[in-house]
């Protein structure tokens, strides 16, 4: 299950306790279950051997839990290049934007590849800065090919 899937499962369990006068206390018993498992992933992170953790933020699971709690050890932008790297087609960031959220990128190969729902869904794990996405298409390259022969008297 994703960070945004369970997510969407507590509000909705909150909104299931709405005005039946228990809603306050599943609001704290979910701030207390946050705040418990924020404070044993922070006493686990720096215990990991480098290369264990480094296989770990590639977890889409891990990695949700670790920006929930604002303990994830990499940047946003060393998050996005993660996030792009695992997909199949290679694109290339031509800038981000964070107080617009707004991500710019252009596919670096032609043909088939990608949509732009798998790159959002592979940047909404990592990298849940980026709000807005400009996919650009790579420029078509000219086929350049021998001149046809011409007419005699066109020369």
């Amino acid at each position: 299950m994703t960070a945004e899937q369970t997510g969407l499962r507590i509000q909705q369990a909150l909104d299931a306790l709405a005005g039946s006068g228990a809603e306050q206390t599943g609001e704290q018993l979910v701030r207390d279950l946050m705040e418990f498992y924020g404070e044993g992933l922070a006493r686990l992170v720096p215990a990991l051997p480098p290369p264990a953790l480094e296989r770990l933020l590639d977890d889409p699971v891990v990695t949700g839990l670790l920006l929930l709690h604002d303990l994830h050890p990499e940047d946003v932008t060393a998050r996005i290049d993660r996030a792009l790297a695992a997909l199949p087609e290679r694109v290339e960031v031509l800038g981000f934007a964070p107080e617009t959220g707004t991500l710019r990128l252009r596919r670096t190969a032609t043909g088939c590849g990608c949509g732009e729902q798998e790159v959002e869904a592979a940047l909404a794990c990592h990298a849940p800065e980026v709000t807005a996405l400009e996919l650009e298409r790579a420029p078509q390259l000219l086929q350049i090919g021998t001149r046809p022969p011409q007419p005699a008297e066109a020369r």
